[in-house]
């Protein structure tokens, strides 16, 4: 197994966490207890354990409480891109810390609510293993329906046996859904809208230019957007 391809991830955390409301009321979503413990430490802890040393963490809702948990942390070590003024969506909050020199490249990313279990690899150094930076701008961690529990969309994407994915093609169900999890090119974030924007559009191009790939992730993944989500995922968590 490779290296990692990068020692810094950017874990998203500046969201508004509508869908878990009512617990979002109160405190930020990263800082939601899922079996004890905190969605965003369920992150931290797969890098810090995958050996990636250095964290950038956006915020912007309730941000002081969520800067102060995470700055406690030793490993990995926490800088923040602070968001308070504006939320920039996940597009916008890439290329704002991108422009503050806090992200090299490439860079991991990855959602503040992620849980998931490795497979016989940890999921950075499996991305890692399967980077080309040749060809291409962004590589996506996949899982097939089978291996993502709570989930019950149509999928989000195509992947051909090169890797290239492209977008789910309506009616149709697509076989892979995003983790959240993914690494990313600085050619990737080039010309990039102002202000806020989504990531979605980023994808797009990189589509079209046919240097966006996916990679099928070997472990469980679970997806935890809603209050009601927790307790599934408490008992499987549990059974595994």
């Amino acid at each position: 197994m490779n290296t990692l391809a990068s020692d810094t991830a950017m874990v998203m955390a500046a969201g508004l966490g509508k869908r878990m409301r009512p617990l979002t009321a109160t405190q930020p979503k990263p800082l939601v207890r899922v079996a004890g413990k905190s969605l965003i430490d369920y992150s931290l802890d797969r890098l810090a354990s995958a050996g990636v040393t250095k964290a950038v963490v956006n915020v912007h809702y309730m941000s002081d409480s969520l800067e102060a948990h995470v700055l406690d942390r030793e490993l990995p070590k926490v800088t923040i891109s602070d968001e308070r003024h504006e939320l920039l969506e996940t597009g916008g909050g890439m290329v704002k810390a991108h422009k503050a020199g806090l992200l090299p490249d490439p860079f991991y990313c990855l959602n503040s609510d992620n849980i998931w279990l490795d497979g016989p690899y940890d999921a950075f150094h499996e991305l890692a293993e399967a980077w080309n930076p040749e060809k291409m701008d962004a590589l996506l961690l996949l899982v097939p329906h089978t291996s993502a529990h709570n989930f019950t969309g149509p999928g989000d994407f195509h992947m051909d046996g090169e890797g290239l994915i492209s977008r789910r093609r309506t009616p149709r169900i697509a076989p892979f859904i995003f983790t959240g999890i993914q690494l990313i090119s600085h050619r990737f974030l080039r010309d990039a809208p102002e202000g806020a924007f989504s990531t979605n559009i980023l994808w797009n191009r990189a589509i079209e230019e046919g240097r966006l790939y996916g990679f099928v992730f070997a472990g469980e993944w679970f997806e935890v957007g809603t209050p009601q989500a927790i307790a599934p995922t408490e008992a499987l968590l549990s059974e595994i």
